[in-house]
């Protein structure tokens, strides 16, 4: 575990998910281990991994400790952590496209949860003026 100067995990490079990825695999624990120490259902911890969910307060506590990360190193890539792996640096350009597809990752998801509101006023508008 380090503080690391790389800023491998930091927020620009790595998502919360990357973070928690790497954590759970430098402890050893596969997935469903680590869930069943949760109590969580390997789906919610895969989806917090994936970037699909984020773990509420009490739970992100208690990963951080299992994982001996901090909490901050989790969410924002600062603090305690692991440290990154051994590669050679991507280029410039493909460092850019991952970045780019992680922001329209994250719009879509957005999106998507902004369609799944208006879908559901929609139906409350339609059972209402039945």
């Amino acid at each position: 575990m380090t503080d690391s100067t790389e800023n491998w995990y930091a927020p620009e490079i790595a998502t919360f998910g990357d973070r928690m990825t790497a954590a759970r695999e430098a402890a050893g624990m596969t997935q469903d281990a680590l869930s069943k120490r949760l109590g969580v259902k390997k789906s919610t911890l895969r989806n917090w991994e994936n970037d699909v969910a984020e773990p509420r307060a009490n739970r992100l506590s208690m990963l951080a400790g299992m994982l001996n990360v901090s909490m901050m190193w989790l969410i924002n890539g600062e603090g305690e952590g692991v440290d990154g792996p051994d590669v050679e640096p991507l280029p410039t350009e493909l460092t850019e496209i991952i970045l780019e597809i992680r922001e329209m990752k994250s719009e879509l998801h957005y999106k998507a949860e902004q369609l799944a509101r208006l879908e559901k006023r929609l139906r409350n508008l339609m059972v209402t003026s039945e």
